[in-house]
């Protein structure tokens, strides 16, 4: 269904950036809007990392990936 696009370290790096955002969202309550933004981009990479594809990146006809 979607083309794997997304490596290993790429992958890395958004499980723990979507973890760091969701935390945003829940530490800091005053942020306002800031933190509804922090949690749906932590939740995006936290979905294309699992999924090991990302939308831009085919848009873009990237890979991070080395197969």
């Amino acid at each position: 269904m979607f083309a794997k696009n997304v490596g290993s370290v790429d992958r890395i790096l958004r499980i723990v950036l979507g973890i760091v955002l969701i935390d945003l969202f829940f530490m800091y309550p005053a942020l306002g809007v800031w933190k509804w933004a922090a949690m749906v981009i932590g939740v995006v990479m936290l979905f294309t990392a699992f999924m090991s594809s990302c939308l831009i990146y085919t848009i873009l006809g990237m890979r991070t990936n080395k197969s």
